[in-house]
């Protein structure tokens, strides 16, 4: 008891000194403290100019990292926070996938199983995909809208700064174990289905659900910020008829995150209010327990393309620079955007066929559910005719973005299966389903992430990834993507329930248990290749922004040739002639991997001939 309420305390205390910053900062008490550095650097791309040069400036050291209001720095600042977060939610499921290799209880209890279950999900999905995309959005959107920041930057950062506490409280029994106190990791898997979720006394549950609503809250503040500085911040040659695909999908996503997000905030509170004061919202003598997951999948759906939509908008972005053309229908492609978002608010039961709903509302949300497909399928068949003739350049940008299109024909066509009730009724709760979402999440979502970074990384860094590496990681990546989740989505025509920790007890009449066993196995294989792709882009990114070659090419890609050049390289090229005076410094520039041949490259810090 006495552990419980000093675990209790350390929380209000953390909580009291983080609110009394963000109150010091707001009414600029924070200078006047003894430990902040006030050396001053610029915001224009961390440039330094003089004093009284009419440029803003800010704190340097970790002040400027807690201080900031910049796009750019709070950009950066979700990029690590995304990638902390994906580091652990790859750990979580390779100690699972460490686990399945056999079907006996081997390294882990079914309980920590569970826990990590819940753990990865959630983080992959609030931690890791909503972040990382406000980092792309963050860092460029004002760039390429070409405004000088956020509508409202100090939003912005406070949007930021919920995520780190949210973290905490969803990994935080986690943090307990080792504490012998009351408190463990949330075993109620992801989706928080009523009554398991209600029923569990854990404590780590209610703090998981409080860092949830956490997300949603950082997730709704920056969705606001986004819609009025597209609408309001942009520059007078920035039109709707010339806004780019990515400001457009971030737009889109920005309307259904204040949609969706405040329902699943709600529900939240509900289930906190049944596990702590004896309400029924999701009891069976008050609302029922299918409320909770009417609530959750309204909100649940959407979510899947409120980390797609902007995904999407990447690829459209980066694929013609290295196609050599436009991207092909480039209307289409925007009506395409906005009638999924509107769609996606009409297509949450498909996770709901086998509930016992009427058959008719069944039929209704199947039709639905198919129709997706459609505006989806624009999209592919725009990007296959934007490459077709061009001058297709084989850059780990343009590698992640050809993988992207073919991982989304899989885990899309697998969708439109799932949308058809007698074939979701055989599948469904099966990991045919783990397979089908999982070429969404890391097949697209991870991949256009890796692709934009390897595309945007001389901007943000002002040096050159190693390119061998950066293909390296892709091959891997996309070897390891297909075996692991095609092996997936044959274990579910099999019959393997998903979100077992043992299988030992498999039905013969199904399959025999060898041929379950041997499809783990692959798919734990297939886990590890993933696994050495990641740590091989992580030491490429780690090692090149400290050690790779400097860009002193405003136009590292060659877009100009082709008529591409985005308006974030336009910024970029205005940077480098600021700190040299417009002048080349004497470091040879650097040439890409979609540089011309000949041309000097360095990479890791040496070079070699293109």
């Amino acid at each position: 008891m006495v552990a419980e309420q000093l675990a209790m305390a350390a929380l209000v205390g953390a909580v009291f000194l983080a609110a009394l910053g963000f109150v010091a900062r707001v009414n600029g008490w924070w200078g006047r403290l003894p430990f902040v550095d006030r050396t001053r650097v610029a915001t224009d791309g961390g440039h330094a100019h003089e004093p009284g040069s009419g440029l803003a400036h800010k704190p340097s050291g970790i002040t400027r990292w807690l201080t900031t209001v910049d796009h750019k720095d709070i950009g950066i600042l979700y990029g690590m926070y995304g990638v902390i977060a994906f580091l652990w939610g790859g750990v979580s499921v390779m100690i699972m996938r460490f686990e399945l290799f056999t079907a006996a209880e081997t390294y882990i209890s079914p309980e920590m199983y569970n826990a990590l279950l819940t753990s990865h999900g959630i983080t992959m999905l609030f931690l890791f995909g909503t972040p990382i995309i406000a980092a792309f959005s963050n860092y460029f959107v004002p760039l390429l809208i070409d405004a000088d920041d956020m509508a409202f930057p100090r939003i912005n950062a406070i949007a930021f700064w919920l995520l780190p506490p949210a973290a905490l409280l969803i990994w935080a029994g986690f943090f307990t174990i080792p504490l012998d106190i009351a408190i463990s990791p949330a075993q109620t898997s992801w989706t928080m289905y009523t009554p398991l979720s209600v029923e569990q006394s854990n404590p780590g549950v209610d703090l998981m659900l409080l860092g949830l609503h956490l997300t949603g809250v950082s997730a709704t503040m920056g969705a606001i910020n986004f819609i009025a500085t597209i609408f309001t911040e942009r520059g007078d040659d920035v039109t709707w008829a010339n806004l780019d695909i990515f400001s457009w999908t971030i737009l889109t996503q920005s309307g259904l995150i204040l949609f969706a997000f405040p329902l699943l905030g709600s529900a939240l509170i509900m289930l906190l209010l049944d596990r702590n004061f004896a309400t029924t919202f999701f009891a069976v003598e008050g609302g029922g327990p299918i409320l909770w997951q009417h609530l959750f999948w309204f909100f649940g759906h959407p979510e899947v393309y409120i980390l797609v939509l902007p995904m999407m908008g990447l690829v459209s972005w980066i694929l013609p620079k290295f196609a050599g053309r436009k991207l092909f229908g480039f209307k289409f492609v925007v009506y395409s955007t906005l009638a999924i978002g509107v769609l996606s608010f009409g297509v949450w039961a498909h996770h709901m066929f086998g509930s016992g709903m009427d058959p008719r509302i069944r039929a209704s949300f199947m039709a639905t559910s198919l129709a997706i497909a459609i505006p989806s399928a624009v999209k592919t068949f725009n990007w296959i005719t934007t490459l077709w003739n061009g001058k297709v350049r084989l850059t780990a940008p343009m590698l992640f973005c050809i993988g992207f299109v073919a991982n989304f024909v899989i885990g899309g066509i697998t969708g439109v299966f799932l949308a058809s009730v007698p074939v979701n009724l055989i599948l469904h709760e099966t990991y045919y389903v783990v397979g089908h979402f999982h070429y969404i999440v890391m097949g697209m979502i991870a991949f256009a992430g890796f692709g934009a970074i390897y595309y945007w990384f001389p901007i943000v860094t002002g040096r050159m990834y190693n390119r061998k590496l950066a293909k390296g990681h892709f091959w891997l990546s996309m070897i390891g993507v297909n075996i692991t989740f095609f092996a997936m989505l044959l274990a579910g025509y099999f019959g393997m329930p998903r979100r077992y920790a043992t299988y030992s007890d498999f039905n013969p009449e199904l399959a025999p248990l060898t041929e379950i066993t041997f499809l783990h196995q692959v798919m734990t294989a297939g886990a590890v290749i993933i696994a050495v792709g990641t740590i091989l882009w992580l030491l490429n990114v780690v090692w090149s922004w400290k050690k790779g070659g400097k860009v002193t090419d405003p136009d590292p890609w060659n877009t100009k040739e082709y008529g591409l050049h985005g308006r974030e390289f336009a910024w970029f090229e205005q940077q480098l002639a600021a700190t040299d005076g417009g002048e080349t410094e004497s470091e040879s520039a650097v040439a890409t991997d979609g540089g011309a041949d000949g041309e000097s490259v360095a990479t890791d810090g040496g070079s070699e001939q293109a």
